[in-house]
């Protein structure tokens, strides 16, 4: 690389952000929208060295221009893709949930799923709200087994259901 060139680019890096959208503009004919020094500095170089030393190749221009028709990207979104539509009402909008997917590993509902712990018997009931264990729901197999233990545990390694057979808790 040429020395003027590089004391060129070398002083792209003491310029301030006005400095660096003025030079682009001066380099490019045209003003950026980027308020990135780091990106401006980088594009600034390049366009720099492109002019020094002759840019891409007359293939490598055809080839990207090849890409560039092919392709189907928005550099950015239409102006209106955030505004609401005229066409939207409320009435076609989505109004309720869609039901949450069982997880296998979990019996039915009404189902028990039972574990002795340190010599107790351990019993709960699949609800559909939760887990049932001594007349208290639990969000989560885990909550019973940290309620047991006293720790945090996996509840469906806990209730030896991780291997996702559903229903099957024996111990291995």
């Amino acid at each position: 690389m040429q020395t003027t060139v590089r004391k060129e680019i070398e002083a792209l890096r003491t310029m301030t952000l006005k400095q660096l959208r003025q030079k682009h503009a001066e380099v490019f004919g045209e003003e950026t929208r980027s308020h990135h020094k780091h990106f401006l500095f980088r594009r600034i170089a390049w366009r720099i060295q492109a002019l020094a030393e002759g840019g891409l190749s007359e293939r490598a221009r055809r080839r990207a221009l090849e890409i560039a028709n092919d392709a189907d990207l928005r550099v950015r979104a239409p102006k209106t893709a955030f505004h609401q539509d005229a066409e939207f009402s409320a009435n076609t909008a989505v109004q309720r949930r869609l039901a949450a997917q069982a997880d296998p590993r979990v019996p039915g509902v009404g189902e028990e799923i039972a574990r002795e712990y340190k010599g107790r018997n351990i019993v709960v009931k699949v609800r559909e709200s939760g887990f049932e264990y001594e007349s208290k729901i639990y969000k989560s197999l885990s909550a019973v087994a940290r309620e047991v233990t006293g720790t945090k545990w996996n509840g469906f390694l806990f209730f030896g259901l991780a291997s996702g057979e559903g229903g099957s808790n024996e111990k291995r």
